[in-house]
């Protein structure tokens, strides 16, 4: 049951039965209150989702679909992703970036085979005949 409505919904049926079997008024109004609740909140979700002949304002959401999205986008971009939000956000992020030290984390990595790499992809490609006016590949070592 993975239904919450459902199983709220039923509490408060159960509730509405136990206070008028029991004829216990506090708990059949609790009851009473909480199922008109719940059926009110169903029917008006279920008006703005579903057109329903006769109703005026229901099928609202698909009606106007658009105008929701684009209200939405707008409120998003204007509100939230604001220049003043976004240089706040990489202000505060990079000042946390600065205790980043990545010095040991370089001097680990081996970058021969990406230079390797880098020197076949050149060697292999059309500007090779430029780079063997230049040096060839002694033009490249620096890069190493």
């Amino acid at each position: 049951m993975n239904n919450k409505s459902f199983l709220t919904n039923l509490i408060s049926l159960i509730l509405l039965l136990i206070g008028y079997v029991t004829n216990q008024q506090v708990i059949l109004y609790c009851g009473l209150f909480a199922f008109s609740g719940a059926l009110t909140n169903w029917l008006a979700i279920h008006m703005l989702f579903e057109k329903v002949p006769g109703l005026y304002g229901s099928g609202v959401i698909p009606a106007r679909f658009e105008e929701f999205n684009s209200a939405i986008k707008n409120l998003m971009m204007e509100q939230f992703f604001t220049q003043e939000n976004i240089s706040r956000f990489l202000n505060k992020e990079m000042a946390g970036a600065t205790n980043l030290n990545l010095q040991p984390v370089i001097e680990k990595i081996d970058f021969a085979p990406a230079y390797d790499s880098l020197l076949d992809v050149i060697m292999n490609s059309i500007i090779c005949s430029m780079f063997m006016m230049m040096g060839g590949t002694e033009a490249l070592q620096p890069l190493r």
